[in-house]
């Protein structure tokens, strides 16, 4: 959002979907309080910019068409998940529309900490960048749970899977609880989760115990190219609009809002990149939405380094630098599937990345900054490695570039043979492997890559430590269970 004056309003989009409808009231009132665009946010969410002295008149408005803001607050972040994925990014099995739809309609408050609900098979939407992260289980409507408890990456796994009509019930509880006892659980290293949580809220509630059969398998990450028409299901087109800017004009969106209304579209999807995305387009109307897209000289063909990148909301310094980096990725027609980038000018912004870029202090009145990845380069792990520390903007663009060359030669060319051969016992061929992972915050130790921050050389098999506390819970080695993951596929 390139205008920066006055005050910034945000409306939560539950689970990132919105009627044509309910839009085109929004919108409505945004222009008639002086905007002209709207932004989206990683959490599903809208923004608006509004001048001080239509403040008043703004305020009239919403209350009287019902609609909850903030205004330059985020006490409340919205509810993320992943329906936008559902049917054209996987195939979620029990996990539908009702299932989703009914757990948004049970929440009889409005969160102060952050709720995930996302489905287990997709890669589109993080796992983890709530502080109450529900992930659909193979149990037919039960789900884990991992806490993150705020402002830390400290994960718990709740012993027990959680049943979909409870969930915003035990949001609730777990909220108060942790809300009222800030001194234990915010930005707090080593929290004892079993004794300080579990304890205190399993016993004051009869909800259903769902025993966890099986631990949480987290797919290998790829980001889908979310933009542009595709065809999906029995028959249909869906559309994903990206904007270079990250702002969307209004009229734009009100001529979209129209076009769904007259083709019965019921609604719209707002995805965690910040996009927009169109479901249930009939090929026969097809011709309609290429003229909206002509009308607004929308551009639908962004590279695929330029769609997978996380930033702040409403930063204009990250979008800038992004920008700045993106150029050069181009230049050096640089690969970077299966990797995403995130940006952070702010130490615990919350984003998920393959590799993070963060803004370290100024030094010498210049910015310096960090670049840091995941073990594995999933962006949902929460374990980071520092790759380079203390650079210069001039030097990321080449300290990337070089990451990504070293990340694909270790993945395809050079990839280490492990002591103990973690790939599965069905010969040369193997489509998985095993590595071991912590059971409470889901960290993971591959024995291909060992854990070089910690003095474990690339190689050493799991069984050959002595000990091995957890790198982000420090929990002991006896708490890391054996998994099956996929052999990665370039």
């Amino acid at each position: 959002m390139e205008e920066t004056t006055g005050h910034l309003i945000k409306v939560n989009l539950p689970g990132g979907l919105i009627s044509p409808g309910d839009l085109q009231e929004v919108l409505a009132i945004a222009e008639k309080s002086g905007a002209g665009e709207v932004v989206f946010g990683n959490r599903q969410q809208l923004f608006f910019r509004v001048k001080e002295a239509l403040l008043e008149d703004l305020h009239h408005e919403l209350l009287m068409a019902d609609i909850h803001y903030e205004v330059d607050a985020d006490n409340h972040p919205n509810i993320l998940s992943s329906y936008v994925t559902d049917d054209i990014f996987d195939h979620p099995g029990w996990l539908r529309e009702g299932v989703y739809k009914d757990i948004f309609d049970l929440f009889d408050y409005q969160p102060k900490l952050k709720v995930n609900l996302v489905a287990a098979n997709q890669t589109f939407v993080p796992f983890f960048t709530g502080n109450f992260n529900f992930i659909a289980s193979e149990v037919s409507n039960y789900w884990f749970l991992y806490v993150r408890f705020p402002k830390t990456n400290q994960l718990y796994c709740w012993p027990s899977l959680i049943y979909s009509e409870d969930i915003p019930t035990l949001s609730k509880l777990i909220e108060r609880h942790i809300l009222e006892n800030r001194d234990l659980f915010f930005d707090q290293p080593n929290i004892n989760a079993e004794v300080l949580l579990y304890q205190k809220i399993a016993g004051k509630n009869s909800m259903p115990v769902q025993l966890i059969q099986q631990p949480l398998k987290l797919p290998d990450f790829s980001l889908p190219y979310y933009e542009g028409f595709n065809k999906y299901g029995n028959n249909k087109l869906w559309l994903g609009i990206y904007r270079r800017k990250e702002t969307f004009a209004i009229a734009l969106l009100k001529d979209i809002c129209k076009l769904c209304l007259k083709t019965r579209i019921s609604q719209l999807h707002i995805t965690p990149w910040k996009s927009l995305l169109v479901k249930e387009i009939a090929p026969a109307d097809r011709h309609f939405w290429e003229k909206i897209l002509d009308q607004h000289r929308i551009n639908v063909r962004h590279a695929s380094n330029e769609l997978n990148w996380q930033l702040e909301d409403n930063c204009a310094e990250g979008l800038h630098l992004k920008q700045e980096l993106v150029k050069q990725f181009e230049e050096a027609d640089l690969h970077t599937y299966r990797l995403c980038f995130a940006i952070k000018t702010h130490l615990k912004s919350g984003l998920f990345g393959s590799v993070i870029i963060r803004k370290l202090l100024e030094v010498e009145t210049e910015t310096r900054f960090e670049i840091l990845h995941t073990p594995d380069f999933n962006p949902n792990n929460k374990t980071l490695t520092v790759y380079k520390s203390h650079l210069k903007q001039a030097e990321l663009g080449r300290e990337l570039i070089a990451l990504c060359d070293a990340y694909y030669s270790l993945s395809v060319l050079e990839e280490p043979a492990p002591v103990e051969n973690p790939v599965a016992e069905s010969g040369a061929n193997a489509t998985s492997y095993f590595v071991y992972q912590c059971k409470n915050c889901l960290g993971l130790y591959d024995e291909a890559w060992g854990d070089e921050a910690n003095g474990i050389a690339a190689g050493t098999g799991f069984a050959a430590l002595t000990t091995y506390p957890c790198p982000t819970c420090d929990s002991p080695k006896e708490d890391f269970v054996r998994i099956e993951r996929a052999v990665p596929v370039f």
